[in-house]
């Protein structure tokens, strides 16, 4: 066995192998192009139990005779490195154990460099993609993705976190979904699982438990009327009241607007393909919609009445908090004697969530902070091309949504 030949001073160097290890020798497999670089330790070398920690640990025996780690490239060269794996025999815990290697995390089947390669990658782009770039396997790609990831979350400080906002978002077509629970004061999404109903409160609450933080801390949700939502917070939550987001509240106008405009369509034709110009709020019209608008407006359309309860209900969120109950119980009264069949409906349902409505005059809780981090998760399931199972997507949420630096937290 040759020693430390000044040769591989290079090869050392870039792969930052510390003492007792030095590279021995290399081969270069030009037809496969592949660099093997062989690591060896020095002859009475002592290492540190991977145990307790005691330094002077002599080799007690060979654990393994050629373990192989991907390192990064050289030139176009994929690199391999090979080293044999020492045990080591502690006399303080009197342990047998595996030596821990510098370059490697236990277990992995590549060098930590590597590892910070690939990461940076997958935070940029599609993991096919990525994989496809280093000729490895996605599966082990995302082996090394959730593990970083998870440190990283793991790291994530809610000791201090009073009011949360929940929202659900597709996973995948065939209704399937992830729900996102977000600290409204640091925006962070803090708990991610699969699923919409009851059931994630619950999972919520497990993950508050493993954090050491009491569910009485929860001053404030704020999500929108799904009954799912209302009850697993009232059920695990009862002392933690619920403001409605009032983004949703204004969805749900539109949607009963629009339910008038399709209703009054069949008899009115001038209706057609002017969805939008009851939709959107009057600045954001565009020059044609405002024509249409126009000559719609001083038409006696029942959509045009539909359309005015909305304007006076996005216009009670600009009232103060004294006057807003007396505001929604006018506002409720004329929508129910509207004899407008999806405008009385709606106003049946606003009214028995009244006090979540009304709750945002205190807290001015709302999910818009979600709206945003839902483009976010949307870029995330574009990285995420491909992923086989929702804890893939769910770690490239956090990685995504949260920006996390990887390389740096880990």
């Amino acid at each position: 066995m040759k020693d430390y030949p000044e040769d591989y001073d290079v090869f050392e160097a870039a792969l930052e192998i510390p003492e007792p290890w030095y590279v021995f020798h290399h081969e270069l497999a030009k037809e496969e192009k592949t660099l093997h670089i062989y690591l060896e330790y020095r002859k009475g070398a002592e290492f540190s139990c991977p145990n307790c920690g005691s330094p002077g640990c002599k080799v007690h025996d060979i654990q393994d005779q050629d373990r192989t780690w991907r390192h990064l490239d050289f030139w176009q060269y994929q690199t391999i490195l090979h080293a044999r794996m020492p045990r080591v025999k502690c006399e303080s815990c009197g342990k047998i154990l595996t030596v821990i290697i510098d370059w490697a995390r236990p277990g992995a089947g590549f060098s930590i460099l590597f590892e910070f390669h690939v990461l940076s990658l997958m935070v940029e782009m599609p993991v096919a993609a990525v994989a496809r770039k280093v000729g490895e396997h996605d599966t082990r790609l995302w082996r090394v993705f959730k593990h970083y990831v998870d440190k990283a979350v793991e790291n994530i400080d809610i000791s201090n976190v009073k009011s949360v906002a929940m929202d659900e978002t597709s996973r995948t077509k065939g209704h399937k979904y992830v729900t996102l629970f977000v600290d409204t004061d640091t925006k962070r999404v803090i708990f991610v699982t699969t699923g919409k109903g009851a059931d994630v409160l619950q999972e919520f609450c497990q993950f508050l438990d493993r954090k050491g933080v009491p569910r009485s801390q929860i001053k404030d949700f704020c999500c929108d009327m799904s009954p799912s939502f209302i009850s697993g917070i009232e059920e695990h939550f009862p002392e933690a009241p619920i403001t409605f987001d009032k983004f949703h509240v204004m969805k749900m106008v539109n949607e009963a607007l629009d339910n008038v405009r399709r209703q009054e369509q069949a008899t009115q034709p001038e209706l057609k393909n002017s969805r939008y110009v009851w939709l959107k709020n009057q600045e954001n019209l565009t020059e044609k919609q405002q024509k249409t608008y126009a000559k719609l407006k001083d038409m006696d359309l029942a959509t045009g009445r539909a359309y005015r309860m909305k304007l006076s209900l996005q216009k009670m969120f600009t009232k103060s908090a004294g006057i807003s109950e007396l505001y929604f119980d006018e506002w409720y009264n004329w929508a129910i004697r509207s004899q407008l069949e999806p405008m009385i409906k709606l106003a049946q349902s606003l009214k028995k969530h009244k006090d979540g409505i009304l709750r945002w005059f205190k807290t001015k809780l709302t999910n818009g902070l979600l709206e945003g981090i839902n483009s976010l998760v949307q870029a995330a399931k574009r990285k995420a091309r491909g992923y086989r199972s929702p804890d893939n997507f769910i770690a490239m949420i956090y990685a995504t949504v949260n920006k996390l630096d990887l390389v740096k937290e880990s």
